[in-house]
């Protein structure tokens, strides 16, 4: 079949093509060879990356308007909300934007798991996503501190003074992040200068992460690789389309919070100045981070090891070991469309990441703690032993030869 004849570009066009190619760099995502049949789980990367964009034009604008002093930060943030032409259009979208942009992140890194996205050639990629979640936690713990009320102020002496649990250096750490030996005017400082630069260190690990996706090619439900060109559509105009549809989705449930419920992901006792002679009783951080908030109180003492430092352990081991991830789980079989026991053991995953939300939720005490000691003794057993065995000892279902042929065969055989 011959090609399809290209309209001859105008000479403006082709002067600015020999100096910068950005013509055929956007020509390239236009006609980017896709696998024909992704879902719209597959909508949620390029939702992260919209939202991303709408999280740094946003606080772009709000630090325009905050005063990044103990003093005057909270009623800052009330003037923005009431006093700023549309300032509580901004405020209600930022704030509810970091908790839509979790809910993206966490079901593309999910989507990751039951996929298998993580196996190779993606290791990189999937790497890069892992950083770009890391990267997200302390962008939205700094933002979460700014406003300066009760929770934001003892979250940042809490979690902050865990960093003092690890030997030697641990002092050291949290003197640094507080600017002093308290939580201060220099603590706010560093939160409000760091909180506007790690956005834009998640825009460059965001372009590696896309840049490395595109050299191995996307995945897909099926896990296997494109055998043939009858495998893959142009990402233009059929995932485009999909994709905004997804967002028109995606924005309507955004903006039903910005509009309609725009305190409800945030907590009662972030609306009181903050005031270091008054304790909260119980000091819970976001929603998104309460599955490792909870691993964090869960974990008792280990031999040597004190609970505040087996708990700082636990926490960030949750995540640095999905690093390890692709060589935890060495079958051969990417998708666990194909692999039933894995696809039992995935659900149960999800049940007990929703149980650890609910319990960091709660106080470390009752059956809440045992629940939780539970929930975080299942996941560290998921990634570091059952994944394992189950990808030694699992047989999977047999794959399709191709991408196509699962939609070609029923169509021959209603024919």
């Amino acid at each position: 079949m011959s090609a399809m004849p290209t309209t001859p570009q105008p000479r403006w066009m082709r002067w600015v093509e020999q100096r910068l190619p950005i013509f055929s760099f956007v020509q390239h995502f236009n006609e980017y060879p896709t696998p024909k049949n992704l879902n719209y789980f597959w909508n949620f990367g390029s939702l992260a990356g919209i939202t991303l964009v709408i999280m740094i034009v946003s606080g772009i604008v709000l630090a325009m308007h905050y005063t990044p002093h103990v003093d005057y930060a909270f009623d800052s943030v009330e003037r923005i909300r009431r006093d700023v032409n549309h300032g509580w259009l901004l405020r209600s979208m930022h704030a509810n934007g970091g908790a839509m942009f979790f809910i993206a992140v966490y079901i593309h890194v999910f989507r990751g798991l039951y996929y298998g996205s993580y196996k190779a050639p993606r290791e990189i990629v999937w790497w890069m996503g892992i950083i770009i979640l890391l990267l997200m936690m302390a962008t939205a713990f700094m933002g979460y501190v700014l406003p300066w009320g009760q929770m934001s102020f003892w979250a940042a002496k809490v979690i902050t003074n865990l960093f003092s649990a690890i030997p030697l250096v641990g002092e050291d750490i949290t003197t640094w992040l507080w600017g002093g030996f308290t939580v201060d005017q220099p603590t706010l400082n560093r939160f409000y200068s760091l909180h506007y630069l790690l956005p834009f260190i998640i825009v460059g690990v965001v372009v590696v992460h896309i840049w490395s996706l595109h050299t191995v090619k996307s995945g897909n439900p099926l896990g296997i690789d494109v055998k043939s060109p009858k495998d893959t559509i142009p990402f233009h105009p059929y995932y485009t389309v999909k994709d905004m549809f997804g967002l028109g989705v995606f924005l309507l449930i955004w903006s039903i919070f910005v509009f309609f419920a725009p305190d409800f992901m945030g907590h009662p006792d972030n609306y009181i100045p903050a005031d270091s002679q008054v304790t909260p009783p119980h000091i819970v951080p976001e929603w998104y981070f309460l599955p490792f908030y909870a691993i964090l109180r869960a974990t008792p003492d280990i031999l040597f090891i004190n609970a505040k430092l087996a708990g700082v352990i636990a926490m960030f081991g949750s995540i640095l070991l999905l690093f390890f991830l692709p060589w935890l789980d060495s079958s051969k079989v990417r998708s666990a469309n194909y692999r039933p026991a894995y696809r039992v053991a995935f659900w149960i995953l999800v049940v007990d990441c929703i149980v650890l939300g609910f319990c960091g939720a709660n106080p470390p005490e009752g059956a809440w703690l045992h629940i939780s000691r539970a929930a975080t003794a299942w996941y560290f057993f998921h990634f570091l032993i059952l994944v394992p065995i189950i990808a030694r000892v699992e047989t999977p279902k047999p794959l399709p030869f191709s991408i196509s042929e699962p939609v070609v065969k029923p169509a021959v055989a209603r024919a």
